[in-house]
């Protein structure tokens, strides 16, 4: 057991003396645990054989997968690699210092131990300040594969590296949490056509404005085929992976949310996106937000310790885009579950409905129904969870006066709706008294109709606002010229043009967001015109 030194690193230009330290401990043989902006790693002297071996008995690795080797300057390189080609520079140059690792053929000095018998290199050039000037400092080019136990999720702070790591290597150094969260982009220069190996935040489109073309491996994104040499650290058929058995469902998020409906039983945890939170029907943990998946990388292997820390046993998760940097989340996920997937299963189709009032969202659901959907209209929703007795009237009257709700119990909508449209704030209240309530029955009701095989119609002013966009296989926005609008609101709800123009301005920011839509249909027509757009807009016969 090994006596394990910590020290934090907040300014490596101040703090020469822990970083010399743990660079003599490198310079002697032993292993140390540092930051780079990727993931935490395991470095040691990469030029000594015995040094690297207990890289492998630190993390109970194999020793039949590669090493990555550090560098801290593009003359080290030469060090490394027997033949530096221009493409090779181009790269460096473009993308290092970060989070990219090229492989190219190595020099005698590199030992079988880094490359795993390959007659290749990894090659990387961090741009973490600790990691460099550990690099600096020790003098040599470091291995370093990341800092956990063999299989399990990659450590993106020092707290959970010091968890698997104590008394296994001689120092960690905390340099705090990593930016990227995933390993480096690796790709191939050692074959006659560039070769994505593993992807990262570094994408594809990225690598082939330097490179031209570049292949992707099969096992990016499926196990590698039986009797395959791991050409690079992350291709084993099993990585990343928490104590609790996860299971991927392929598709959108109508799939996860309909799969998990129709298997309540299975599952005790769910890894969704933040925004998914509101829909998912089990405990749920984060892995960022579905939008950016940069803050999936930097969440992601947190995510999956954080599950087993609740204890988790069977998780279900939803599933990345495998594009631009989601294929990197994708691929690290993949390897997590083992490649267990789920669905999709047979289904309709949930199709959204938004725009402003007073647009023609009535005349469209018309349609819609007569052509065989089922409509899920979020306004009649909303009516109905505040009738006489709903346990949202005392929330409502604490938040808007005691006299919206009449002496016969029931609500005086009229004057709800005057106080909640007067501001943006009014508005913000009633939907976070009401939203939750109406989103749980809006899903019921999309999910059983989808579930039949029957296309499902959310009709929703506010869709973006709630979220509902992300369940919706197509979205279609209705909008019309302001002044007809207008006139439709103060025919049909009885309002002055004051009030009108109120209701209207409330909606202001639902309109920015719902121009995101698939397809925005402008009703300044007939009824009859209209009908048949939404109908080819939503490819309904």
């Amino acid at each position: 057991m090994t006596n394990t030194l910590f020290y934090t690193i907040t300014d490596p230009a101040r703090q020469t003396e822990e970083l010399e330290t743990a660079a003599a401990l490198l310079r002697s043989g032993e292993v140390v645990a540092m930051p780079t902006e990727t993931v935490y790693g395991l470095a040691a002297n990469a030029f000594d054989p015995a040094a690297v071996k207990k890289i492998f008995v630190a993390k109970g690795r194999p020793q039949d997968n590669p090493l990555i080797v550090h560098i801290s300057r593009e003359e080290q390189l030469y060090e490394l690699a027997s033949e530096v080609p221009e493409a090779a520079l181009r790269l460096f140059r473009r993308f290092s210092p970060g989070p990219l690792t090229v492989i190219l053929k190595k020099t005698d000095a590199v030992p079988d131990e880094v490359s795993a018998g390959l007659p290749t290199v990894a090659i990387r050039w961090p741009s973490h300040p600790v990691a460099r000037a550990l690099i600096e400092a020790a003098g040599v080019p470091l291995a370093a594969p990341s800092a956990n136990l063999s299989g399990f999720p990659s450590p993106t702070n020092a707290e959970d590296v010091a968890d698997d790591m104590t008394g296994r290597v001689a120092c960690i150094l905390d340099g705090g949490p990593c930016g990227f969260g995933i390993e480096s982009t690796v790709v191939t220069l050692a074959t006659p056509v560039p070769r994505l190996l593993r992807p990262g935040v570094v994408t594809v489109e990225d690598l082939e404005a330097v490179l031209g073309h570049v292949d992707v491996d099969e096992a990016v994104l499926a196990p590698l085929s039986a009797g395959k040499t791991a050409a690079s650290p992350g291709m084993k058929y099993k990585h990343y992976a928490p104590k609790a058995a996860l299971t991927i469902v392929k598709g959108a998020l109508a799939d996860f949310l309909l799969y998990a409906r129709r298997h309540p039983e299975a599952y005790d945890y769910a890894l969704c996106f933040e925004e998914d939170l509101p829909f998912v029907p089990l405990p749920a943990v984060t892995m960022g937000k579905r939008a950016d998946p940069l803050t999936q990388t930097a969440r992601l292997f947190d995510a999956l310790r954080e599950l087993d820390r609740a204890g988790a046993q069977n998780v279900l998760v939803t599933q990345p885009e495998p594009t631009g940097v989601g294929l990197g989340v994708c691929n690290r996920l993949y390897r997590a579950a083992g490649f267990r997937f789920a669905g999709p299963e047979q289904r309709g189709r949930v199709l959204g409905l938004c725009g402003p009032t007073g647009a023609g969202k009535s005349v469209a659901d018309a349609a819609l129904a007569a052509a065989g959907c089922r409509i899920v209209d979020t306004d009649k929703l909303a009516r109905e969870v505040v009738e006489k007795g709903s346990p949202l009237l005392p929330r409502l009257q604490a938040a808007f006066g005691d006299d919206i709700v009449l002496p016969d119990g029931t609500l005086d909508r009229k004057k709800l709706a005057a106080r909640a449209f007067a501001s943006p704030e009014g508005g913000r209240t009633l939907s976070a008294i009401t939203h939750p309530a109406i989103l749980r029955r809006t899903l019921d009701e999309a999910l059983d109709a989808i579930a039949a095989g029957v296309d499902a119609v959310i009709d929703a002013p506010l869709l973006y606002s709630a979220g509902l966009d992300a369940v919706c296989d197509r979205v279609v926005k209705l909008t019309a010229p302001e002044e007809t609008r207008l006139a439709r609101i103060m025919a049909r709800d009885g309002l002055d043009r004051a009030a009108a123009e109120a209701r209207m301005a409330a909606q202001a920011e639902e309109m920015r967001l719902s121009d995101a839509a698939d397809v925005i249909l402008e009703n300044d027509g007939d009824a009859e015109t209209l009908q048949k757009c939404v109908r080819n807009a939503f490819d309904i016969p």
